[in-house]
């Protein structure tokens, strides 16, 4: 398919796309789409934080964490971004950094036991 396709119609309709190929687990087709759709909405958590999913799937982790970064500086209580942004970086094999990631997320989420 050529990039057209992937930036066809209405930014709803991206979106729309977007989630029908994360649900049937294109990631790296819903990262196409979104890709252009977080720069047309760069002020939206939603594709934004769709992209960085599709990124961690598709084992794009660097892409993951630049954009979960983003996330996590405009809203610092994003309690999703902050949870992938640390399983991300895991991934990564840097744990030091993940810790305090993944005690903010689970403190956000009410999880006191494992803060």
């Amino acid at each position: 398919m050529d990039s057209t396709y992937y930036d066809h119609g209405s930014p709803a309709e991206r979106w729309e796309r977007a989630r029908m190929f994360f649900g049937a687990k294109d990631y790296t087709a819903a990262a196409r789409v979104l890709t252009g759709l977080v720069e047309e909405v760069p002020e939206q958590t939603g594709p934004r934080l769709l992209l960085a999913r599709s990124y961690y799937h598709s084992a794009q982790l660097r892409r993951a964490e630049a954009e979960l970064r983003v996330i996590v500086e405009r809203d610092p209580v994003e309690h999703y971004a902050r949870l992938m942004l640390g399983r991300t970086l895991q991934r990564q094999g840097r744990q030091d950094e993940a810790e305090s990631h993944l005690r903010i997320a689970a403190a956000l989420a009410g999880d006191f036991g494992q803060a």
